[in-house]
């Protein structure tokens, strides 16, 4: 029999309609970004806008696309993610926007530039803040003040790209280790000049990055950050030891014109830093005042929806009633379940499946 959830259930306040910095959204659910090589030649393709539309359909407020590769050589090596450039990919993205908006859903296209973790297929070398070579990695270009704004012309272009495909947000990937989490890595960020060396420093280039994608964007559509302390190489990283360092990265993303901060992290529940019981969404929000959106483990498991405690459904809903964050990501629950937000809020919770990493091979 169907555990059955009633109005009284922990889920239902993510199920209410939000606006959050300016965007209206039907539920406080977002998909999370996920790499899924389905785009021949860059160019997104009716498939991935009936991948998308189906997670709209059922009840998910916000889609974040996986990670779009920004139009310049650096920017990545394979040939299945989807670039934002004009043309082909352009056309193909206003096929995604159009099916997600007929679903009743919103949709922000993330802007990717891969950083020391592109690979020299081709011959050209990986761009990186400092050209520290890692072990069992060719050297890398350590970029220069000229490179750094080809780069940005680059994020500025996708970003007009993406409102013209009539995207309703934008979200700039500076995480889990990429180029720009690589600036504000002291592990890989060496550099002496105004890009390097305090934590504000280092910001500064990601910082110039969000404020050449806000002018390209319209006011009323958002500008989101996507932030984390752990890399996909190491899960012990940090950018900031103290809430007081990620104050001076995160003041600078909002005084370059972010509105939200996605705070990645592996585990929602557990706290940022010693002392206190927030998560790292919830630094965000405090240090800045902006919304942030909380990600990590979330629904992985169907027990999440029955059990109590700090890592059920349970658990998070009390931090949203505290306000401790204002967004709820979903990752690789969604691969194997495209409805996992309406099961659960239907209680039609056999019908959820726990996640396996065969789900991320499939393309529902």
């Amino acid at each position: 029999m169907n555990a059955i959830l009633d109005t009284a259930s922990p889920v239902t306040p993510l199920l209410e309609p939000v606006t959050v910095a300016g965007l209206s959204l039907p539920s406080r659910f977002v998909m999370a970004p996920m790499t899924r090589n389905r785009a021949p030649g860059g160019v997104p393709t009716p498939e991935m806008a009936e991948y998308y539309r189906r997670r709209a359909a059922a009840g998910v407020g916000l889609i974040v696309t996986e990670g779009v590769l920004v139009d310049h050589p650096s920017a990545g090596h394979e040939d299945t993610v989807p670039r934002m450039t004009s043309g082909a990919a352009e056309a193909g993205w206003r096929g995604v926007v159009e099916a997600v908006h007929a679903a009743g859903g919103r949709i922000a296209a993330q802007l990717w530039h891969l950083g020391s973790l592109r690979e020299p297929v081709d011959g050209a070398p990986a761009w990186t803040p400092s050209g520290v070579r890692e072990p069992g990695r060719p050297a890398p270009h350590a970029m220069t003040a000229a490179d750094a704004e080809v780069l940005l012309a680059a994020y500025a272009d996708a970003a007009g790209v993406a409102v013209r495909a009539g995207f309703d947000a934008v979200e700039i990937h500076a995480a889990h280790g990429y180029l720009l989490d690589e600036f504000l890595w002291p592990y890989t960020n060496r550099r002496t000049d105004a890009f390097g060396g305090s934590p504000a420093r280092r910001a500064a280039f990601p910082a110039a990055v969000v404020r050449a994608v806000r002018e390209q964007v319209p006011a009323h559509r958002p500008v989101i950050v996507r932030f984390s302390q752990f890399k996909e190489r190491a899960f012990d990283a940090r950018i900031a030891e103290t809430p007081a360092e990620l104050a001076r990265i995160l003041g600078a993303f909002a005084e370059a014109g972010a509105d939200v901060l996605h705070a990645s992290q592996r585990r929602f529940w557990e706290p940022a830093f010693p002392g206190s019981p927030l998560n790292l969404a919830g630094w965000a929000k405090r240090l800045t005042g902006l919304p942030s959106i909380t990600v990590g483990s979330v629904g992985l498991r169907r027990d999440f929806l029955r059990a109590g405690g700090p890592e059920s459904v349970a658990g998070l809903a009390a931090r949203l009633a505290d306000g401790e964050f204002d967004l709820v990501a979903l990752g690789r629950a969604l691969l194997g379940n495209p409805a996992w937000v309406t099961h659960a809020a239907a209680g039609r919770l056999d019908e959820i499946v726990d996640y396996r990493k065969a789900h991320e091979d499939v393309y529902p």
